[in-house]
């Protein structure tokens, strides 16, 4: 009987280990998440790679190379994307919770979320489109690096389902969902900026390359 109690004891006290291990590891993801909610705005680069004249159309084939940066300012790993044509659209995504959560300092939703969420060209039904953060995946810029985390998964899971249906938005506080998607003439020789503002404006700056790169591959 003594021997019994020693095991039901011993094995109570590991799976208090494991509840503690896992309710503590949930916290650190936890704010390990909100961590990277604290930025106001996002950030990220474009340069032209390559154009070359499509011999059946005329248009310009353009290649970009987009560098998104997270939540932190750190660059993230480059995408490139190839288009008929040079007005290129960035479509940007911006979350906000009610004031009440933003003026109590609520721990995520008195904050916004920021997406890069595509690049594409408008060319009636020979649009062109690439996604930059997918619905239903951790975005980009705000994932938690060197690691995989049922929670961090179950985190934005809910986020997208309560972006995108209304009933939950409601019930989750979410005040607006707004979208963006201004365009410019992307050419080469010029480098681009795209910021996402604090109110959900889309803003794309551009400025010539140094005089040293240009002419230059840029890999």
């Amino acid at each position: 009987m003594r021997r019994m109690i020693q095991v039901f004891f011993l094995l109570g006290l590991i799976l208090a280990g494991l509840w503690l291990f896992r309710h503590l590891d949930r916290q650190r993801v936890y704010q390990q998440i909100i961590d990277r909610l604290e930025a106001e705005s996002r950030a990220a680069q474009v340069l032209v790679t390559a154009v070359h004249e499509d011999p059946q159309t005329r248009q310009p084939v353009t290649t970009i190379k987009f560098i998104e940066y997270d939540s932190r300012g750190r660059p993230m790993s480059p995408k490139y994307f190839t288009f008929r044509g040079n007005l290129i659209q960035f479509e940007s995504l911006v979350v906000r919770f009610q004031d009440k959560f933003v003026a109590a300092g609520d721990r995520f939703r008195g904050k916004s979320v920021y997406l890069f969420w595509k690049a594409f060209v408008l060319d009636g039904p020979r649009t062109q489109e690439f996604p930059i953060t997918r619905v239903d995946q951790i975005p980009g810029g705000y994932k938690i690096p060197g690691r995989t985390s049922g929670f961090e998964n179950e985190f934005w899971r809910d986020f997208w389902q309560y972006t995108f249906d209304q009933a939950k938005a409601r019930q989750a506080g979410v005040k607006s969902v707004q979208v963006e998607a201004p365009g410019v003439v992307f050419v080469p020789g010029y480098l681009y900026t795209i910021h996402i503002e604090h109110n959900g404006g889309l803003r794309i700056d551009e400025k010539p390359l140094a005089p040293i790169l240009r002419g230059e591959k840029i890999s």
